[in-house]
């Protein structure tokens, strides 16, 4: 019969602590395959408890699959796998190391939040909540949230002269995931062709998706279309209004032969990626690719997580109007993966002018940070030996450095000193133009700036 100290059962239940010692006999194969259990009576006379916790206890392994049960028969263990020894444990690892502190971190591009209106944006969201009720918890529909859809469509024609309607805006978790949407859309079969040096994440993301990937080398102009017109590239990604990093606007004749290279294939697109476009300082914002296209082969990208937040993961994507019922059919099935409180309280934050204030605010921020940062370099002991270029626009300039030393050499040597460099080269797929540094300026530390910009120059002529 079997014999259970239950009085070591500690806070259990009586019926759950005998389920869990006839499992260990099981799986210990103590008990084996076959085997006839005691009956639900004679087992609870012998433990002295109630039927009712053996039936409990039986009840669970036989829905679990470790007994099973004959009509007017009894209980049998089952045939189950013998369970295998518990491997060693590893050694212990000692833990990582905290997370360094740079003096100068040119990388992260600082951390995003700057000047964000948290005591607006918590108003919003109070008021969503008080106004909203039931309506918050239902699912919003698999491309967004409609007051969020028409909230963008009146951003993008006050301040980006598009013209579309709020049925061909898709509102997505960060511009990663409509990444993913685009390719799954425009089909895994196609040749895609990305900027070379630019954005590394678009290429890794169409590669995971199973589509082939060309990388397109640009100039001093971005996207040369005599490059596409020998190439198989069938799906074009770039930036055409601040490209990324070089920070090259594409003009306007090679913005017309690119729409026309699309227009003039099959089933041929151009992914026009907009993603800090809010920021330029000096002329008027230059007119988006999408605004221009007539055949309908633009899919244009923007996102909030720059101009609000990296953590409120909200972007969206403008679809060509003869792509709407492809998009449905093959990808209507998704959850729309944002949530829905924060995109309501975005709509309101867009249509109740909100946005266009922090914007305008943020320029200004940006413009004095950019203009500290460029008078430091020209303070300092670097001046003379470098050349600052591309400062109109965007949230980084580039900064050619006069060494002899490889970009390589010279980051690693940053690194002992503090100074956490990006190079154009790190985002070239063949070889980059070396010694150019990217300067994602927001988040550089104008106090410490100084003494960065002494080491970094006292590196540069050593070997």
């Amino acid at each position: 019969m079997l014999t259970y100290d239950l009085e070591g059962r500690g806070q259990s239940a009586l019926y759950e602590y005998l389920y869990r010692c006839i499992r260990e006999d099981v799986l210990a194969g103590r008990l084996a395959a076959g085997e006839k259990m005691p009956s639900k009576r004679s087992l609870a006379r012998h433990l002295q408890v109630g039927v009712v916790t053996v039936e409990n206890a039986y009840a669970q392994l036989v829905a679990e699959g470790y007994l099973y049960a004959r009509e007017k028969r009894g209980y049998y263990v089952n045939r189950i796998e013998p369970r295998l020894p518990v491997p060693p444990a590893p050694p212990r690892r000692e833990a990582p190391p905290p997370e360094q502190s740079w003096l100068l971190d040119l990388k992260s591009g600082g951390g995003g939040t700057e000047g964000f209106p948290f005591s607006v944006w918590a108003r919003l969201l109070r008021g969503v909540l008080s106004d909203g009720g039931a309506d918050l918890m239902r699912a919003t529909p698999h491309n967004g949230a409609p007051e969020l859809r028409r909230a963008i469509a009146g951003h993008l024609y006050r301040f980006r002269g598009l013209s579309v309607s709020p049925e061909q805006i898709v509102v997505g978790a960060g511009s990663e995931y409509l990444y993913n949407m685009a390719v799954q859309l425009l089909g895994q079969d196609r040749v895609y062709g990305v900027e070379d040096p630019g954005y590394p994440k678009a290429a890794k993301i169409y590669r995971l998706n199973g589509a082939r990937c060309r990388a397109v080398p640009i100039d001093g102009r971005g996207l040369p279309p005599e490059a596409l017109a020998h190439s198989d590239v069938q799906v074009m990604h770039l930036s055409p209004s601040h490209q990324f990093p070089t920070g090259a606007v594409l003009p306007i004749a090679r913005r017309q032969a690119l729409l026309r290279w699309a227009r003039e294939g099959e089933g041929r697109y151009l992914i026009e990626d907009d993603y800090d476009s809010e920021f330029r300082f000096a002329g008027r914002p230059i007119p988006s690719l999408q605004s221009i296209d007539t055949a309908g082969r633009v899919l244009y990208m923007n996102t909030f997580s720059r101009s609000l937040a990296p953590s409120l993961r909200l972007s969206y994507m403008v679809l060509p109007e003869a792509l709407l019922e492809t998009f449905r059919r093959r990808l209507g099935f998704y959850a729309c993966p944002s949530p829905a409180i924060e995109q309501y309280a975005l709509a309101r934050f867009l249509s109740q002018g909100y946005f266009e204030q922090h914007i305008n605010r943020m320029r200004g921020f940006y413009r004095n940070r950019r203009d500290q940062v460029i008078s430091a370099i020209q303070q300092s002991p670097l001046a003379g030996r470098c050349r600052i270029w591309g400062q109109e626009g965007g949230l980084h300039f580039l900064l050619r450095l006069e060494t002899e030393r490889s970009d390589w050499d010279l980051a690693q040597a940053a690194e002992a000193q503090g100074l956490r460099l990006a190079f154009l080269s790190d985002y070239a797929q063949r070889t980059g133009q070396p010694h150019v540094l990217v300067v994602r300026y927001p988040g550089v530390d104008p106090e410490t700036l100084p003494l960065a910009l002494e080491r970094l120059a006292a590196l540069l002529g050593e070997r």
